[in-house]
């Protein structure tokens, strides 16, 4: 083979080469695209599916209760496992620790808004703070016992108690439900409910 040859082969070699890398790298922008536009329709139909649960504080019974009802879509036939919890008014585990303050832990085992669950009543946790995960079928509901909030030590004495009150009654109750259904990604929904009156006014978890 000449030289002349060897150089056209050469050259054939590489653009064979560059050609293939090319077809690699269109071949794998193809492949990102089309995972991107699926994952996009994954997350548009698990925003469609998402569980509707509606909530409202009321006193219906004499005492101030939770209402957790399931109310669609018709796709979902029921809720494996709900699992509700109580927000605080806003995230403080970044707060300043100050020398004889509020440690770390008594911020956390403090509810800061104006009801918990009753500790140890419709499957609470001794805080008041979560409630043992439950299912729910379409169409059904569940009560919880409310009871208000307990002011921390550095409230101290009947001005303390006051003052928190007065910090946290009229607040809306922040609450977080998370749904577990087979087949799908968890959902967390949050809901800021008002508790003036204790009136039923459901408000949708979103």
């Amino acid at each position: 083979m000449g030289i002349a040859d060897t150089s056209i082969a050469a050259a054939a070699a590489l653009f064979s080469g560059a050609a293939g890398v090319a077809a690699w790298r269109t071949a794998l922008a193809a492949n990102r695209t089309a995972e991107s536009v699926a994952q996009i329709e994954r997350d548009r139909w698990h925003r469609e599916v998402a569980p509707r649960i509606d909530l409202a504080v009321v006193n219906e019974r004499g005492r101030p209760e939770l209402l957790v009802r399931f109310n669609g879509p018709a796709s979902l036939e029921a809720i494996g496992a709900l699992e509700l919890s109580i927000r605080d008014d806003r995230d403080r585990s970044e707060d300043l620790l100050l020398a004889g303050g509020a440690s770390a832990e008594e911020r956390a085992n403090t509810i800061w808004g104006p009801f918990r669950l009753s500790p140890h009543i419709d499957g609470a946790d001794d805080l008041g703070r979560r409630a043992e995960p439950f299912a729910l079928d379409h169409g059904e509901q569940r009560r919880f016992a409310l009871e208000r909030s307990l002011p921390p030590r550095w409230y101290e004495g009947g001005e303390g108690a006051h003052r928190w009150q007065g910090e946290h009654l009229t607040k809306p109750l922040r609450v977080w439900v998370r749904c577990v259904v087979e087949g799908h990604k968890p959902w967390r929904l949050t809901a800021d409910l008002p508790t003036n009156g204790l009136q039923a006014h459901w408000i949708q978890a979103r």
